[in-house]
């Protein structure tokens, strides 16, 4: 039987048998060749650090609560994991017409052997494009999203903290939407760098100055536009705070998952009537420029962006780890994640070149 991959519990990595079965009416029963661990949501799973474990979301009240005496609440664990995947097609159902077999299609669903999507909920892999490129298209939509909330100007200093995948998509989309300067910032050494090749005007480790100050500093006491804060770290949010100009924006996209941290609000956030905005494409959250704008948009326009080559992803990928060694890579990311800002877990290769690749265990130089 085909196998999933769960978190069992905390920091420890599982899979779970699945029955397979043939596609019918318009779905389609795909292999998966590759798919992309997100550093930020499933590392916080896998720590346990998520509020899922300990409360109830209230769809209706729209926050979190304890559990009522008479509720029954599922545990949360084992709990599976993963957001976007790519493979081949295997069979179609009756009613499928964008589709056939051998086709290679990327879209969202977990770490697994296969999947059976409906036909709308699936993209076509360009023929000028891998399928580990379009992977990235769940960072995409969150970058973009980000991007969005933002609402950069042509001639705008922006910010970036957190150079994860989603962080490094936004620098370059940043870029596209018409910034003159981009600051980078993490405590990173090699992602530095590379946020510098792909486009950051000036990079400051936090572990090494004052980044707040440091950006004010480049800036000739101005500070930037807009900060986008994307590491989910507090102390990260904190500085993005100070490195915006008096009624500048800061947008927030990262997963806040230390319940200790703090942001101190008497400060620079009140003085400088500072907005903060938190951007979240998903969870029923409807984009600010509604109705013109949805997720289903946003989610189209990512892929199409990396569909169109103009984004680069592959200097993001850290490493490709077969899907039978992912708790190797889970350790890898929690432990020491160093310059893997993308891991990619690899499973049984297509019939064709553009699956082959995707087998590799190696790290990108």
């Amino acid at each position: 039987m085909p196998l999933e991959l769960i978190a069992k519990s905390p920091r420890t990595i599982g899979y779970a048998e699945y029955a397979d079965r043939d596609p019918v009416g318009d779905e389609v029963l795909v292999q998966t060749l590759v798919s992309g661990i997100k550093h930020g949501t499933e590392l916080n799973t896998y720590r346990g650090t998520l509020p899922f474990a300990a409360e109830v979301w209230d769809p209706a009240l729209r926050l979190f609560r304890p559990p009522r005496e008479d509720e029954h609440i599922a545990p949360y664990y084992p709990h599976t994991l993963g957001s976007w995947a790519a493979g081949v097609v295997r069979a179609v159902g009756p009613a499928v017409r964008a589709f056939k077999p051998r086709d290679f299609v990327h879209g969202e669903w977990k770490h697994r052997e296969t999947a059976i999507l409906p036909q709308a909920k699936l993209y076509s892999v360009p023929q000028n494009v891998d399928c580990e490129t379009m992977v990235f298209s769940d960072p995409a939509r969150f970058a973009l999203a980000a991007i969005h909330d933002a609402e950069i100007k042509l001639g705008d200093r922006v910010a970036i903290f957190g150079l994860g995948a989603i962080g490094m998509m936004a620098l370059q989309m940043a870029r596209l939407d018409g910034a003159v300067q981009v600051f980078a910032i993490d405590p990173i050494a090699e992602r530095l760098a590379l946020a510098r090749e792909l486009g950051a005007n000036a990079t400051f480790n936090p572990a090494e100055c004052d980044a707040g100050m440091a950006i004010k500093e480049a800036t000739g006491s101005a500070g930037v536009d807009v900060a986008i804060e994307i590491s989910g770290v507090y102390a990260a949010l904190q500085a993005a705070i100070r490195s915006v100009h008096k009624e500048g924006i800061v947008v927030t996209s990262g997963f806040y998952g230390d319940t200790k941290g703090r942001v101190d609000l008497a400060r620079e956030w009140h003085h400088n009537r500072i907005t903060l905005r938190s951007s979240m494409p998903v969870w029923d959250c409807a984009h600010r420029n509604q109705p013109m704008w949805d997720l289903e948009r946003v989610e189209r326009a990512a892929v199409n962006l990396l569909g169109a080559q103009q984004l680069q992803v592959k200097p993001l990928i850290g490493a490709r780890v077969p899907f039978a060694c992912a708790a190797e890579a889970y350790a890898m990311i929690d432990q020491a994640p160093g310059g893997k800002i993308k891991i990619l877990l690899t499973y049984t290769p297509g019939d064709s070149n553009r699956g082959n690749e995707h087998t590799k265990l190696a790290s990108a130089s």
